[in-house]
């Protein structure tokens, strides 16, 4: 059994040494997750492409299992692009790690939403990794390299 650990843990650490968590121009990523608070608790999926080693763009949808607005069932989808600016050079995080600030712009049912956001990505694997997104909207989820 501990020969079975140990080769697990092996395997493990090999594929974490080329993790990247954000490679640059051409990188993209696809995040699920829950909405912790914001506009409402929900669900999240996002998608990020790199246009150059500061900055990405993206979009989103967010649905809402509850609503700020008195459960109004025509706010209870938030689709949004995104903007994100990748802090790895200028932080000299680990490969594994990206931290970027961001913003939020979209249609929330009727109204116009947007939202400002600083989120966390960190890489198991070369393909897996979790995600933390703070500010207006709150997410946690699994973060995917393309």
């Amino acid at each position: 059994m501990k020969k079975l650990v140990f080769m697990v843990m092996i395997f493990f650490c090999g594929a974490m040494a080329n993790a990247q968590a954000y490679t640059g121009k051409g990188d993209q990523k696809i995040q699920l997750g829950l909405n912790a608070w914001g506009y409402g608790t929900g669900i999240t999926g996002t998608y990020d492409y790199g246009l150059n080693k500061l900055i990405s763009v993206g979009g989103g949808l967010n649905a809402y299992f509850s609503n700020y607005k008195d459960n109004d069932k025509d706010n209870r989808v938030f689709v949004f692009g995104r903007l994100n600016f990748h802090l790895n050079d200028a932080l000299n995080l680990p490969a594994k790690w990206d931290i970027y600030p961001g913003v939020d712009v979209g249609v929330l049912g009727k109204d116009f939403g947007i939202g400002a956001h600083i989120g966390a990505r960190y890489f198991f694997t070369e393909k897996i990794g979790v995600f933390a997104e703070v500010g207006n909207n709150g997410s946690l989820g699994v973060s995917f390299n393309l």
